[in-house]
């Protein structure tokens, strides 16, 4: 597969907000882009390969970079950097550069995903150790599970059930979900399902695949096959009564609240994702395309500049969420923009390079389907400009407090 020269190591346009810990993390991730694409390109061709990989120092980071420092067992990765990469901000300079490498190496290896962030945020102690000593004790994949086939994005719709079991020690689970990653292959996961009525009603639960009743398959994708989405299937699943997430929590702390803590500080995520794949086609086609006639280099230099403000835009919401402020319409902004200016850029080079571009240019066409997944990945666009919109009509859309007084808490208020 042709690839792109890799030249390009220095500070991206846009991350002038990065201190030192952060560039850092920056260089040490860029070391590893050659490699990732290389791994990129085999789980492409076959998924279930990422078995061969998972000891490679930028996979094993991967996995450990999620885990509270408490619980790592990796004395030969940097621990500064693991700390970093442990902030949002961090996440996304990771999360960046790989997807530049190639977009699949996040989302193929073991580690504790958005289920993890959902376990830092709701479960109590004795939960949170079960949970992270299970992910250290070996390499394993876990899941999230929590769009379903009839409900989407409405997570309030929730269709999937969780009631008493006869022998009232815990609970049976019923029900789907779908476009879950890894789920046919994890080890452990959560899953949300209705307890009672109403938006407190929803439930979060660690489910074992291994569980009579739990069925999972994986569906066919285009794009960002080392993904592994998956289909679930419950059918009387028995969840003992300490795996219900939260239960030392009110109602309307646990549950909902938790599958949101996850998704706003993913979505910035596949923002990250998304401008890592801009930034290696536009390399790609400076490199096949080095001199274009004036009206397109003009059409490129203007998708340049868009990449680059978003992608301030993306720390810029980075930091909000690293002083404790989530600004839901703010993310979701950044998250359609990055994904629009993705596919713009590989629909752009892909007309640049010929009518065979993707016949020709093998790398570009793989990066074509896999950019086409972050328009839907953590909610549909529409979904998005809907929350813009709603931004824009409180006025959300300004410099944090924070920022200004240096005062999160005043951010909050």
């Amino acid at each position: 597969m042709t690839t792109t020269s890799l030249a390009h190591a220095g500070p991206l346009a846009g991350a002038d907000l990065l201190d030192d810990p952060m560039r850092a993390l920056d260089r040490y991730w860029w070391d590893f882009a050659a490699e990732l694409r290389q791994i990129g390109a085999a789980l492409d061709r076959d998924p279930e390969a990422i078995g061969s990989f998972i000891e490679r120092p930028a996979l094993r980071f991967v996995r450990y970079s999620g885990i509270p420092a408490p619980y790592r067992n990796c004395p030969d990765l940097p621990a500064d950097l693991l700390d970093t990469a442990g902030s949002c901000q961090g996440v996304l300079v990771a999360l960046e550069r790989a997807a530049y490498g190639d977009p699949n190496i996040m989302l193929a290896c073991p580690g504790p995903s958005l289920s993890g962030a959902v376990v830092r945020a709701i479960a109590d102690r004795a939960q949170t150790d079960r949970y992270f000593e299970q992910l250290v004790a070996t390499p394993v994949h876990t899941f999230f599970g929590l769009t379903e086939p009839t409900k989407g994005s409405a997570v309030t719709e929730l269709m999937t059930t969780l009631t008493e079991a006869p022998d009232g020690g815990g609970w049976l689970l019923n029900g789907e979900k779908r476009y879950v990653g890894n789920g046919a292959h994890a080890a452990v996961g959560v899953v949300f399902a209705r307890r009672a009525p109403g938006p407190w009603g929803i439930e979060a639960v660690l489910v074992d695949p291994a569980a009579p009743g739990f069925t999972a398959g994986t569906l066919p994708m285009l794009g960002l096959r080392g993904a592994r989405i998956s289909w679930l299937r419950f059918t009387d699943v028995y969840i003992p009564r300490e795996n219900l997430l939260g239960a030392h929590l009110r109602p309307s702390r646990r549950g909902l609240r938790g599958a949101l803590t996850g998704l706003y500080q993913f979505r910035p995520g596949i923002a990250a994702m998304a401008l890592g794949c801009a930034e290696a086609v536009r390399e790609y086609l400076g490199e096949h395309r080095p001199h274009l006639p004036k009206a397109p280099q003009s059409e490129v230099d203007g998708l340049v500049d868009q990449l680059a403000a978003t992608r301030r835009l993306m720390y810029r919401v980075a930091a909000d969420i690293d002083h404790g402020v989530v600004d839901p319409h703010r993310v979701s902004g950044v998250k359609t923009e990055a994904a629009r200016v993705a596919e713009e850029m590989t629909m752009l080079a892909a007309r640049l390079l010929g009518p065979a571009s993707l016949i020709e240019h093998p790398f570009l066409e793989k990066l074509c389907r896999d950019v086409r997944a972050f328009e839907i990945m953590e909610g549909t666009t529409n979904l998005h400009r809907l929350s813009v919109f709603q931004g824009l009509l409180k006025s959300t859309f300004h410099t944090t407090t924070w920022e200004t007084t240096g005062d999160p808490d005043a951010a909050r208020n």
